[in-house]
């Protein structure tokens, strides 16, 4: 009932949402002639808070349609490599006959979409041939595509790994918070098999792998109740006529509601902010806020198995950190992954993914330490480990001398 709610309340809004467009537009025409009274401006900035309030933000786009190398502006074509059910294997094709090492960005299936990690996909680009997981919103998937869970996304990423290691070289792994944990898992079990495929190299960049480790707000909140009420309040079925129909799933708006409680006065600032600069006519500032929050409030609907399996294995019973991860029925040794290099990344700030939560990996592999590197960026909160001028000037170097340093094939 919950998500027919919340489809009813925005069907319901929908002409008071074209209305405020329509205001919204008379008001800031330039043939208007009080367009640019202040009594207009506000009006017109209330209006677009309104909308920008009730609509439903869509699937942004990675824009991504060159790079520069060696100074040159070089074209660069999104394709689709790979396509599974839940996930598509995303190509960031670069214009060169240079052959660069593949790297494998995974991106965190918690919410938001891929295009999130566009700041770490574009500073990758120059040195490497990228591609990575773009993982498709469960209310679009239909029932006759089967399940997923914690095991078949770590099948996913097996496969992902098999198709980049077709031309005999290994590639490396760059895994974005939540992905840590079936990461670590799948390097484990492709280690266990002496896969030709396996990554050279991972970096774990703000994830849970041990979440008793100086726990944050959603490590509190996954610990604070039993799992059963999870999949009692959180967890519905998909209404008509979506294409995933009667798929369970947790909501995107929920997460949303979620995040945005995390940081509820922040959020409630920027906006204040906003509608003051709309009022004012600062265009910079005012664009600045809408690609933020364009991004920032697209979100998609998770498969209530893998986000339950999440909630117990990761959160609350810790398996892979106690060694007590089981993959389909047989127990994950990291111990078997012994010639993966490995490196961890963590932000000073980060209040989602706490400090030692991450540099945990290493405790449980046996990869000598001379392949292992552990880096804590200052002054940055969870977003910024991956993203923004600090990613660009210390952490993205220093990962990508990483894992060229360990550039290995089989």
């Amino acid at each position: 009932m919950l998500y027919h709610a919340y489809e009813m309340t925005h069907a319901a809004l929908a002409p008071m949402r074209q209305m405020a467009r329509f205001g919204r537009e008379a008001l800031n025409n330039p043939a208007n002639p009080l367009s640019q009274s202040y009594g207009a401006r506000v009006g017109a900035a209330g209006l677009d808070m309104f909308v920008k309030a009730t609509k439903r933000y869509d699937k942004p786009e990675f824009e991504l349609d060159h790079t520069i190398i060696d100074e040159e502006a070089v074209p660069v074509t999104e394709e689709i490599a790979l396509s599974l059910p839940f996930c598509d294997l995303l190509h960031f094709k670069r214009d060169t006959g240079a052959k660069s090492q593949k790297v494998l960005i995974i991106a965190p299936l918690s919410g938001h979409y891929a295009t999130l990690l566009r700041g770490t996909v574009k500073e990758m680009l120059p040195e490497h041939d990228v591609y990575i997981t773009d993982w498709t919103d469960g209310r679009d998937i239909p029932l006759s595509a089967g399940g997923f869970d914690l095991d078949d996304y770590v099948d996913y990423l097996v496969k992902f790994c098999e198709k980049l290691g077709e031309d005999g070289e290994r590639p490396a792994v760059l895994a974005v918070c939540q992905p840590g944990v079936p990461m670590l898992v799948a390097a484990a079990l492709m280690a266990a098999d002496k896969a030709a495929f396996r990554p050279s190299s991972m970096t774990l960049m703000g994830a849970p792998i041990d979440t008793a480790m100086n726990p944050k707000g959603p490590n509190e909140l996954a610990t604070s109740k039993p799992l059963s009420w999870f999949e009692k309040n959180v967890i519905t079925k998909v209404p008509w006529p979506n294409a995933g129909f009667m798929r369970r799933v947790y909501p995107g708006f929920l997460q949303l509601s979620g995040f945005m409680t995390m940081n509820l006065d922040r959020h409630v600032s920027a906006h204040r902010e906003h509608f003051h600069n709309l009022v004012k006519g600062d265009g910079d500032s005012a664009e600045s806020h809408r690609k933020f929050y364009d991004e920032y409030m697209a979100v998609m609907d998770l498969s209530a198995d893998y986000y339950l399996q999440t909630i117990e294995r990761v959160f609350q019973k810790r398996l892979l950190a106690v060694g007590e991860y089981y993959y389909r029925d047989n127990l994950v040794d990291p111990g078997l992954i012994t010639d993966i290099a490995l490196m961890t990344v963590e932000g000073e700030k980060d209040d989602i993914t706490g400090l030692g939560q991450t540099e945990a990996a290493h405790k449980l592999i046996k990869t000598p330490k001379k392949m292992r590197q552990h880096y804590v960026q200052e002054g940055v909160g969870h977003y910024g480990i991956f993203n923004g001028s600090r990613w660009r000037k210390t952490s993205a170097p220093m990962v990508k001398s990483f894992i060229s340093a360990h550039r290995k094939n089989d």
